[in-house]
């Protein structure tokens, strides 16, 4: 049991290293143990489809699998999908893993649904299936599965969701999506992805060897210049988000909003070279945008 505590714990440490507060001080605490057991989730479907569990194969084995599994990315996709269903189901046995046990009290406190979860494990699943997108479209539809889900969990814990919040949510997400992909363009090259429209690297004659040099060309950092002006446009869209509720969830979704808008001023400040490593804003400059995010949304 201490070793699955453990686990949980170094997971959940990660939310400390997030573009945007996942729980911040200044929530209620029962907000903030809802929203820290969703990111334990999160965290552990993108830690399966990214090939980044713990080695020694202790997530298989906490799964159901044998250890031997350890690297075996759709049967560990599978085996949580039916962890989760353990999470809503009110039949013993319940769940295995010891963050999908955390997440069954927010589920059941919160009266979430099953889709939002089962659209993250499906996004990692076609991330073992499709690596290139042909077009900003097929991009879009991944971020539906990939992190809309997210902010529609925000708005469930929160008791706050109605279709014109989804609506705005669904664009913040897919925006902070957005601003990932072009942060981590390196990173993704990596692991064999690239979240970059085929359309758009032809469009401003750019090559997957283009990606793969140390630095960005000017026909690359065009193109992340293009993309980030999409994804600032998009923020743009959904930031009344802000607006539309009071308090200190308020506070929480200008600390989204401000969180892509402050790392794309950091991608910017770069010239748009994101091959180096990912651009990331100073903490002072994350605040100021928060400001500045309640300022014009508030």
């Amino acid at each position: 049991m201490s070793g699955g505590k453990d686990h949980t714990r170094t997971v959940l440490d990660q939310a400390a290293h997030e573009n945007f507060p996942v729980a911040p001080f200044f929530l209620p605490r029962a907000w903030r143990a809802d929203l820290m057991a969703l990111y334990g989730f999160a965290r552990l479907v993108d830690d399966i489809g990214d090939g980044d569990l713990a080695p020694g194969g202790g997530d298989a084995v906490l799964l159901g699998l044998d250890r031997a599994q350890h690297d075996d990315r759709p049967a560990l996709l599978d085996a949580l999908e039916a962890d989760l269903h353990r999470v809503f189901s009110d039949r013993a046995p319940g769940p295995k893993h010891p963050l999908m046990r955390r997440l069954g009290p927010t589920v059941r406190r919160c009266a979430l649904s099953p889709e939002p979860f089962l659209g993250l494990i499906e996004a990692n699943r076609q991330d073992q299936r499709i690596s290139r997108y042909a077009s900003y479209g097929d991009l879009a539809a991944y971020c539906e599965l990939s992190a809309n889900p997210v902010g529609r969990l925000v708005l469930g814990v929160t008791g706050t969701s109605s279709p014109e919040r989804i609506r705005l949510s669904d664009a913040v997400c897919t925006a902070l999506q957005l601003v990932e992909h072009i942060q981590d363009v390196a990173e993704d090259l990596g692991r064999d992805r690239i979240y970059l429209p085929d359309e758009d690297m032809k469009r401003f004659g750019v090559t997957e060897d283009d990606l793969a040099k140390p630095t960005g060309g000017a026909s690359v950092r065009a193109l992340i210049a293009f993309e980030a002006e999409r994804a600032g446009e998009l923020l743009d869209e959904g930031a009344p988000l802000v607006g539309s509720v009071h308090g200190r969830l308020k506070l929480l979704l200008a600390g989204f909003v401000a969180g892509g808008r402050a790392a794309l001023q950091a991608v910017a400040a770069a010239d748009h070279d994101v091959l180096p490593g990912p651009p990331k804003p100073a903490k002072l400059s994350l605040l100021r945008e928060v400001g500045a995010t309640l300022r014009r949304e508030g």
